[in-house]
């Protein structure tokens, strides 16, 4: 399941749901969590179940998710008992151990559950058990959730990010040992297009696999900002070749451009051209 953009919407706004599709996210998700007030809670998830159904047909391209209350959350048991078929994962929040992990799995298998788990990493416990819940099989996919994180800090959130550097950069760091596609934090402030796409772009460089979106006007900027662009194509096509010819040479090291390439430097490039290719 691609993940470059993962749009949420409010599990209670069945209105809402269904034009889901129409930015063409990789991932759609059907929010019980924090979208919907605790009175809401059942209401959203017969709505739920039946847009996903609806949404299954009309979009089978497209990535489709429900997220669910957290485990320790009075609603989990029932988010799972009233979750549709034909989901590509369920999104679990605020996962804190490899035994809330496995505690989650348990719970799936016990409702029938046989979709991956898309594990939501956004409190201090679970940044800094990070590389264990993401290690666990069963795990398919992740995201950073920098406001929960903040909040469960203490924090203040800022647009400089400075706040999140360590986290941001230790859940991305555990999804590549876990071998796990990670998403980066929302930009609350879906208005301030700049914003996004700067995060963006410094979260591709970490080496996140996309973005959560929170409005349908991120979710363009979002599949833009993880595909590499056609000059990067390019110069990376012509970088490996150089390197290659080098290497035909018995030279392990070569000037490109006016940078220095070796093994390290051609690797990025070839893995530029996988993910092109992809």
């Amino acid at each position: 399941m691609r993940i470059r953009s993962v749009l949420f919407a409010p599990g209670n706004r069945g209105e809402v749901l269904l034009k889901l599709p129409r930015s063409s996210p990789d991932v759609a998700v059907l929010d019980l969590e924090d979208a919907v007030p605790a009175a809401q809670k059942a209401e959203a998830r017969e709505i739920s179940h039946q847009a996903a159904t609806e949404l299954r047909a009309a979009a089978p391209q497209m990535g489709l998710c429900v997220r669910v209350n957290a485990l320790v959350s009075e609603h989990f048991v029932d988010d799972l008992a009233s979750l549709p078929p034909g989901l590509d994962a369920v999104i679990v929040p605020k996962l804190e151990s490899a035994d809330h992990v496995d505690a989650v799995l348990s719970a799936f298998s016990s409702n029938g559950i046989d979709t991956g788990l898309f594990a939501g990493l956004e409190t201090a416990a679970g940044v800094e058990h990070a590389v264990e819940i993401l290690s666990q099989p069963g795990v398919s996919a992740a995201y950073f959730g920098a406001e929960d994180f903040v909040a469960d800090m203490g924090g203040v959130r800022t647009a400089g990010n400075d706040e999140v550097a360590y986290a941001r950069s230790r859940v991305v760091l555990a999804g590549r040992l876990g071998g796990v596609p990670v998403a980066d934090q929302v930009v609350a402030d879906f208005g301030d297009e700049a914003r996004f796409v700067r995060e963006a772009a410094e979260a591709r460089a970490m080496g996140y696999a996309g973005k959560l979106c929170i409005h349908p006007a991120q979710v363009g900027l979002a599949n833009t900002a993880f595909v590499p662009g056609p000059e990067e194509i390019e110069r990376a096509r012509a970088l490996v070749a150089a390197y290659d010819e080098a290497l035909a040479r018995g030279e392990a090291a070569i000037a490109f451009d006016g940078q220095m390439v070796d093994e390290p430097v051609a690797q990025q490039a070839r893995s530029l051209l996988a993910r092109a290719e992809a």
